[in-house]
């Protein structure tokens, strides 16, 4: 398979989306013709960390944030160098949790991550959802698939200039990250090390013209991977995350689950949802259980500030 060039974009934006809860459930993601991935619902694993009840409640206001440093990024290795490195692996695990991906944080605050799948069906976008963080100065971790973002260019530039936001690489097709085509909710992965590459690449491509900065976080479609496709996301120099709240269940669970699931957040969680399906149960469950959080406590803050690149 060829490399994929991701068109050029102008201007900026960011996204929005974001998964722990019921075993078993299942996170929506976008539906996919021939050859493109389609909506998915995923289970996920339960952990979580108390917070201290004699902690005093801050603010609805987040306390402001130092000035953010761009990481020094070396130059990843070209896809002929990653197939020379890696088409001889044969991979072991296969998981939403596998070795090399990055669940929780050791942070004291909540990561929100809200997903955006693109593809049919899947490239709205949720401003009801987007205002409410908004107003509560909840900052997130967008992580937007290549497609969104070609359907919503000037929805993603203005994204990426509101600094309450980080985006994230989301896949350019909305693949399982797979280096033997296995398959996570009826959706093909990526069928060998050349397409993992392309997967990734792709879309970071596009999103470093949009953002200016190198993303530095990965997300596939279904966020399923084995270990070696997420060695070689490592390898490129991208942290493969997954999530450890499963908060709407791909904008699928009506508010009043969305609020439990997500109200269950406590320290080091990455919760995820999703801000690309306006009229699901997602924005109302977060208006719920957001400013309960913060009420007990709880911070906030992006990938970039709980996680080391």
């Amino acid at each position: 398979m060829g490399d994929i060039h991701a068109p050029a974009m102008a201007g900026r934006r960011s996204l929005l989306l974001g998964m722990a809860g019921l075993a078993s459930v299942a996170l929506s993601g976008c539906m996919a013709t021939a050859g493109a991935a389609q909506e998915e619902v995923l289970p996920t694993p339960a952990a979580s960390i108390l917070v201290d009840p004699a902690a005093p409640a801050p603010s609805r206001t987040a306390p402001a944030e130092a000035p953010e440093v761009e990481p020094h990024r070396p130059t990843p290795p070209t896809k002929q160098q990653i197939m020379a490195e890696f088409g001889a692996r044969t991979p072991r695990e296969w998981g939403l949790q596998v070795t090399g991906t990055v669940g929780r944080s050791a942070a004291r605050d909540i990561a929100l991550t809200l997903d955006a799948c693109g593809g049919p069906g899947g490239t709205g976008c949720d401003q009801q959802l987007l205002t409410t963080l908004r107003k509560l100065n909840v900052p997130a971790t967008l992580f937007l698939n290549e497609r969104w973002i070609q359907a919503n260019p000037a929805l993603t530039a203005e994204l990426a200039r509101d600094p309450l936001f980080e985006l994230a690489n989301h896949g350019f097709l909305h693949r399982p990250l797979s280096v033997t085509g296995k398959s996570a909710y009826g959706i093909a992965g990526t069928s060998d090390v050349g397409q993992v590459y392309d997967e990734v690449m792709g879309n970071q491509a596009a999103l470093q013209d949009i953002t200016g900065h190198v993303p530095g976080f990965f997300r596939p479609g279904t966020a399923y991977y084995d270990d070696v496709a997420a060695a070689i996301t490592r390898r490129l120099g991208v942290l493969p995350v997954n999530f450890t709240i499963n908060g709407d269940g791909g904008a699928t669970f009506a508010p009043a689950t969305v609020a439990a699931e997500v109200g269950k957040a406590r320290n080091g969680d990455i919760v995820i949802a999703h801000f690309n399906k306006p009229g699901s149960g997602t924005a109302a469950g977060l208006a719920q259980a957001l400013p309960r959080l913060l009420d007990q406590g709880a911070t906030f803050a992006k990938l970039g500030r709980v996680l080391p690149l």
